[in-house]
């Protein structure tokens, strides 16, 4: 089974950036999308976004126009480029490898917007 792994999560101030890698252990052009999820504190899980292989990407009505997924087929690592951080992106983000009618998440990196 592949397995995923998220770094780059952090602390930032309100208005900063923080790029999310997700490194798999496998081949990502086997599964039909990779995304990222997240989990605040009493909250839903939340789908922030998703790329499928094709290239169509989704995103969360919350964080249209300040995230962008990507990805880098030859490393089998997926991105998440978070732009103009808000106090309400705090979470734990999880990348997720969907495909064969499951999904396959990672441990979760914690990110955190406060002043």
């Amino acid at each position: 089974q592949v397995h995923l792994v998220e770094s780059g999560g952090g602390l930032v101030q309100p208005g900063e950036a923080l790029r999310l890698s997700c490194v798999a252990s496998g081949n990502i052009l086997t599964f039909e999308a990779m995304g990222w999820h997240r989990v605040a504190p009493g909250k839903q899980r939340e789908l922030v976004a998703a790329l499928t292989t094709g290239g169509r990407a989704n995103y969360a009505d919350s964080v249209k126009g300040r995230f962008t997924i990507s990805r880098d087929n030859d490393k089998n690592t997926v991105y998440l480029q978070m732009n103009a951080l808000k106090p309400e992106d705090t979470a734990v983000y999880y990348c997720n490898a969907i495909g064969g009618g499951s999904v396959i998440r990672g441990q979760g990196t914690q990110v955190t917007v406060s002043s």
